[in-house]
């Protein structure tokens, strides 16, 4: 490899670390035996950062510089750091020969704003389509979209990358224009609704015609930026939820505020909590995109924000006693699923057992059920512990604060620490 283009990857992959919104696959492109590659529905990753982030693509940016002056961004116009760029020509061969080394499965390549949106987004697409049909290579392809690029450049860029991501960043239009004063939320969902309908049209399209080319078959996802804006946990997950409803997206991503730009007055001083409120927001994704949850359950008027010292499945639980305990043998699904320390897996095993019979404790222990978390939430029948309406929410909420570890409650308040049958434990 030469010694610029090494240069250059070092500054470009550096530069495109701040940006999560990096999905591994959701795609099923097969290798038809005349290319390189292939992509698979349930995911590439197998190598990870020291962050825990998967880093089987490679991620990186076409170039760092911008046009832009974000507050938020390290490579803002206004910021000294080293700048370089990639011709396309060059993405492409790295990509490949990066492939053939079995280092990487796909590519993620996001970009600063040279010239105009319009000119970085054909740039970015020409990278996609010379993978594709130079060097026809299945592989996976994740491409950022630039906010302000012209609907035919965002389809064209759709029929040969799996994803394609615009980002928000931030939750409410007023505050994206005080800390990036060059964008507006037009320039973010013209593209976002391009993408849309080209999904929708395209699925449409596919069940008339075999021969129908596939047009972006991992959807399309977001960023947003957490704590860089007073905005509470109440507007972003309403975002969250409208965007889920209304652009079909498959993922938003939540990035803890890190203060790249410490000098701009605009912007917070550095603090722990952006990276804990990350954690719940995705705990709080989890349950409106698979436990059935409206974004009002979690936050509303009376709760603006997340309780931080406790997931918002437990927190739920706790503001609404009267809804528990809950009867494991009778209760529909819906209602099982709001039950803490019961995931998705065992809430349909729960009700496809009881068919056969009233369900004891050692049979929901095997179903994956965390007792020593449910058992004050529902009756069983031999299940003896006092319930929630026994003890008291708020001394339900000390009991379960006394149960973290004292290392966990003074670094990271609250963080999520693992899954289990998609019901994460504190």
């Amino acid at each position: 490899m030469k010694e610029d283009v090494m240069k250059k990857l070092e500054i470009l992959s550096g530069a495109a670390k701040y940006d999560v919104s990096c999905a591994s696959s959701g795609s099923n492109r097969n290798n038809t035996g005349k290319g390189i590659g292939n992509a698979s529905p349930w995911g590439i990753c197998h190598s990870f950062a020291e962050d825990g982030r998967c880093i089987s693509l490679l991620k990186i940016m076409l170039t760092n510089y911008c046009i832009y002056d974000c507050a938020y961004c390290i490579n803002r116009r206004s910021n000294d750091v080293r700048r370089a760029a990639f011709s396309s020509e060059e993405v492409t061969e790295l990509t490949i020969s990066f492939y053939r080394r079995n280092y990487i499965e796909g590519l993620f390549l996001s970009s600063g704003v040279i010239k105009s949106p319009d000119h970085t987004m054909a740039l970015m697409t020409r990278v996609a389509k010379d993978l594709r049909t130079l060097h026809r290579f299945n592989g996976y392809i994740h491409l950022k979209s630039i906010p302000g690029a012209s609907p035919e450049l965002i389809r064209e860029a759709g029929l040969y990358a799996d994803r394609l991501s615009v980002n928000v960043e931030i939750p409410t239009e007023s505050n994206l224009k005080l800390l990036a004063p060059e964008k507006n939320y037009t320039s973010i969902f013209t593209p976002m609704n391009s993408i849309n309908q080209g999904i929708l049209a395209n699925r449409e399209d596919s069940g008339k015609f075999r021969s129908t080319p596939k047009f972006v078959p991992a959807g399309q996802s977001t960023q947003m930026i957490i704590g860089a804006t007073p905005d509470n946990d109440n507007r972003i997950l309403s975002l969250a939820s409208l965007l889920y409803k209304k652009q079909n997206l498959k993922r938003v991503y939540y990035s803890g505020y890190i203060p790249v730009n410490s000098y701009d007055n605009r912007l917070p001083a550095p603090g722990q909590s952006s990276l804990v409120r990350e954690n719940r927001l995705y705990q709080s994704d989890w349950l409106m995109r698979f436990y059935s949850f409206n974004v009002d359950e979690i936050v509303n008027d009376k709760y603006p924000d997340l309780d931080l010292e406790l997931d918002p499945k437990l927190s739920y639980a706790l503001r609404n006693p009267e809804l528990y305990p809950v009867d494991i043998n009778k209760a529909p699904y819906e209602m099982i699923l709001r039950v803490p320390g019961i995931g998705v897996k065992s809430a349909k095993l729960i009700v496809l057992s009881r068919r056969y019979g009233k369900l004891h404790t050692y049979q929901l222990q095997k179903m994956g059920v965390v007792i020593k978390r449910a058992k004050y939430f529902i009756t069983c029948n031999e299940l003896s512990s006092p319930t929630i309406n026994e003890i008291k929410p708020e001394n339900m909420r000390q009991l379960f604060l006394k149960k973290m570890p004292e290392k966990k409650k003074e670094k990271y308040p609250g963080q999520l620490k693992l899954f289990t049958d998609n019901e994460f434990l504190t």
